[in-house]
């Protein structure tokens, strides 16, 4: 498929897929570590480990030869994947979050602050919103089962300019004037 959100999900949409970046992320190298942490059978974390490795997520390390044991690190598509997750973390403390809040926190290392995983412009820096972005046809685009473009696409290539905010003054000069 040459869907983007499904091509990805070929890597990472398997339930348990994300909580196993999440462990080696948090420095769970070891596949007894995650397994203990998780409570996912052997069979089922080596299936999800071998998926990871070989779609290039992650990278197995042997550390012991005999008996031979590997830990997983994060390759830079991982890492990558790792911070798509991070909105993910922050949707769901935002969204799904109940009455007793986050379980964990974010610090942003750079600033020291807590902080809030968002997606932004890698142009302008703004926050970028789902209503406030359109997808183009790309390079890569062949038109096949739900990658067919919207029929109204065509009239939605012009951006929409944001209405500014009036203040209070501005405001009552206009009603005044008119």
């Amino acid at each position: 498929m040459t869907c983007s959100i499904a091509r990805s999900l070929d890597v990472a949409g398997e339930w348990w897929t994300p909580l196993i970046l999440r462990d080696i992320w948090l420095r769970r190298n070891r596949f007894d570590e995650i397994q203990s942490n998780l409570d996912i059978s052997r069979k089922l974390l080596t299936d999800r480990l071998d998926t990871l490795v070989r779609e290039g997520a992650v990278e197995r390390r042997q550390y012991q030869e005999r008996p031979p044991r590997f830990e997983y690190r994060l390759t830079e598509a991982g890492q990558e994947l790792m911070e798509a997750f991070m909105v993910l973390l922050s949707w769901g403390d935002r969204w799904r979050g109940g009455k007793k809040g986050p379980p964990m926190l974010i610090r942003h290392l750079g600033c020291g602050k807590h902080a809030e995983a968002v997606v932004t412009c890698s142009c302008c820096g703004e926050r970028m919103r789902a209503n406030e972005v359109l997808l183009e046809p790309g390079p890569g685009l062949r038109e096949t089962w739900g990658t067919t473009p919207h029929p109204r696409f065509p009239d939605a290539l012009k951006p929409k300019k944001r209405a500014r905010k009036q203040t209070t003054k501005k405001r009552s000069r206009a009603k005044a004037a008119a």
